[in-house]
């Protein structure tokens, strides 16, 4: 007897498939359970209507977040924290990158789908990404600086918003390097 499944099934298939299974095991235990309908022409034409809703759906999503990815990626996000001279007291996580960006943006995005390993915890750039859609993914810029808008980190040449990198945050940064250098050489 065919039937379509309803849920995916260990041994038989995934949600949608048409397979054959003995009439017993359908009439007892897949039908009572919801698990598989009847391979009816009348079914199988609501399958193909809900697959074909199901793949526009999924085309509108990858839509909307290629539109995200167009607003997003050009931003340089900038978040000000109370620092000591490399660490920050506390952390940033992926909620307050996500509320920062609507505070500053007026752009919402969903935290979770933000792939930080770990809670920031000391003052730079990061390049963090933002997966909204599992073939889309957004490369967020973060500088995480001080309440006076320093941080430890030298800008790239060329790059845009550079100049938020002042040349005292230079002069700041490189000591710092110098001296983990210095540490590193020492051990």
């Amino acid at each position: 007897m065919k039937v379509i499944l309803l849920e995916p099934m260990e041994n038989l298939g995934d949600v949608g498939d048409v397979v054959n299974v003995k009439p017993g095991y359908a009439r007892n235990y897949l039908f009572p359970r919801g698990l598989a309908a009847p391979a009816t022409p009348s079914n199988l034409k609501a399958l193909e209507a809900k697959i074909r809703a199901q793949a526009k759906r999924a085309a509108e999503r990858k839509a909307e977040a290629e539109r995200l990815k167009e607003m997003l990626e050009p931003i340089t996000l900038k978040i000000k924290v109370k620092a000591g001279e490399t660490k920050i007291y506390g952390s940033v996580t992926a909620r307050d990158i996500a509320r920062e960006l609507e505070e500053q943006h007026g752009i919402t995005i969903d935290p979770k789908r933000l792939q930080l390993a770990r809670p920031i915890k000391e003052l730079g750039a990061y390049e963090i990404v933002y997966k909204p859609h599992p073939e889309v993914p957004i490369t967020l810029k973060v500088w995480v600086l001080n309440e006076e808008g320093r941080g430890v980190f030298i800008a790239e040449e060329g790059e845009e918003g550079a100049e938020a990198a002042s040349e005292a945050q230079a002069a700041e940064a490189a000591p710092v390097e110098e001296g983990e250098a210095a540490e590193k050489d020492e051990a």
